[in-house]
């Protein structure tokens, strides 16, 4: 891929992430979505295991796995899905506010022989 095209790219993605860019700036981690979520909406570990079709100690499994940051992104957007959510997953440049900023950041870095 060309510097132009690289270009285009990051310009892209520094628009579509620019609300996770702001949200990651706030945001550190935070446990336990999965529980906080259902018992927001009501719902009971019953509720998302008969959607799920499985036993509710699987639903105890997965917010357990979800607080050890050990639960897949398939498992935890079945589960999102299950209480009528939609998993929403980003990666965001740390420290600089765009994928551009992050670049040359890096450009520097192996200039200088760091990574």
């Amino acid at each position: 891929m060309g510097s132009e095209d690289r270009a285009i790219w990051r310009e892209r993605l520094d628009r579509e992430l620019r609300h996770f860019i702001i949200a990651g700036k706030k945001a550190e981690y935070f446990p336990h979505w999965l529980r906080r979520v259902r018992q927001a909406l009501g719902l009971h570990v019953t509720d998302i295991a008969r959607a799920l079709k499985v036993n509710k100690s699987v639903i105890y499994r997965l917010e357990k796995s979800e607080d050890k940051k050990s639960i897949s992104l398939n498992s935890l957007e079945k589960a999102a899905e299950a209480m009528d959510c939609k998993l929403v997953y980003a990666i965001v440049p740390r420290g600089v506010n765009t994928m551009l900023e992050l670049a040359e950041t890096q450009k520097w870095r192996r200039k200088l022989g760091r990574s």
